[in-house]
């Protein structure tokens, strides 16, 4: 028998393409709404072939509020809601902060807004380790003050967070969960989905692996000369499906009315801080293939080190990290290769 039906905003993103998979794997169906503005249709074709169910899809903007009414009217039954819909990149929203505000806040108050009259029993929120900014000491818990943030992507996400628990606190008729990731790398061990931006890629990952495959010609690094042990930024590096799996774990957690509060904040993350230089080592050891990289500026919005103290998503969601490092650089190695065999990249 199946399960409630899940609303997927961005599910043909990176992060979202990942939670459809495990959603489905657990008995969900699943509606994906995404405008494909970082992400392509294939990604679909890719969730059917693992899983052999392929998902619903519209393709709309979560900002148009008619768009977003009519996914509602026309699926009736939505019992939750994981929010991936997000404008991601830190650089970018230095350079764009109106268009990341724009998007990111409008989809989730219009999410939020349509959640009350329908019966939805919970959102899962995609937020972000950026919102501790630069902590006062590592490894960083829950209870983490929230700092300025460092980029108007970081903003959002401690702004959506405020909205999130100012709603529920004036009797929205639902519960949330938010998900504070370090970053997400890797791929699906099946080499079906993976990380694929449209253009230039704005994350480390992707263009480390377009850079190995001869795609770009070197990688940067940004910044040899912060306080760490070789002075490259400092980050938890965390498998996209071992996230993935984590929302599955938060959507069944408020659907079976387990929530011990009308809010709940937890960190994703392994718990271990690599620097780009050692995951750049990471990446060499496990395929045995070189990443040509040099040592350029440091970037406006970089935060110098943070990684997760994920003790309390370990001990309450019953989840952990798995997945090791080399693993997951071969998984995304494994995904630029496919791609490449397709003739895509």
């Amino acid at each position: 028998m199946k399960k409630e039906r899940i609303l997927v905003t961005g599910g043909t993103g990176y992060i979202g393409s990942h939670t459809v998979v495990e959603l489905q794997n657990a008995g969900y169906q699943v509606v994906i709404i995404d405008n494909l503005s970082n992400s392509n249709r294939d990604v679909l074709n890719g969730i059917e072939r693992i899983t052999g169910c392929r998902p619903d899809f519209v393709e709309a903007d979560c900002t148009d509020m008619n768009a977003v009414t009519a996914l509602f009217d026309n699926y009736p039954d939505i019992a939750g809601i994981i929010n991936f819909a997000a404008s991601k990149a830190v650089g970018e929203s230095i350079e764009k902060p109106l268009l990341y505000y724009r998007n990111n806040l409008n989809t989730l108050i219009n999410l939020l807004e349509l959640m009350g009259n329908r019966g939805v029993k919970g959102i899962v929120f995609s937020s972000s380790c950026t919102v501790y900014g630069e902590p006062d000491t590592n490894p960083v818990t829950e209870a983490a003050p929230i700092k300025t943030a460092t980029s108007p992507y970081g903003n959002t996400k401690q702004i959506c967070e405020e909205i999130i628990h100012d709603t529920i606190n004036s009797g929205a008729p639902f519960k949330s969960i938010i998900l504070r990731y370090f970053n997400p790398v890797g791929a699906h061990p099946s080499a079906e989905i993976g990380e694929l931006p449209n253009g230039v890629p704005q994350n480390l990952i992707p263009y480390l692996t377009q850079t190995a495959i001869g795609i770009r010609k070197e990688l940067s690094v940004f910044g040899d000369d912060y306080d760490t042990p070789d002075g490259s930024c400092i980050r938890d590096f965390i498998n996209v499906v071992d996230l993935a799996k984590a929302h599955v774990i938060a959507i069944e957690r408020m659907l079976q009315n387990q929530s011990e509060a009308a809010v709940e904040t937890f960190n994703l993350g392994t718990g271990i801080g690599l620097s780009v230089k050692e995951l750049i080592a990471a990446f060499e050891r496990a395929t045995g293939v070189k990443v040509p990289h040099k040592i350029v500026g440091r970037r406006p919005g970089d935060i110098e080190k943070v990684w997760a103290e994920p003790s309390y998503a370990n001990n309450v969601l019953g989840w952990r990290a798995e997945a090791t490092i080399d693993d997951t650089m071969r998984s995304a190695w494994a995904w630029q290769c496919r791609l490449r065999e397709r003739g895509i990249m």
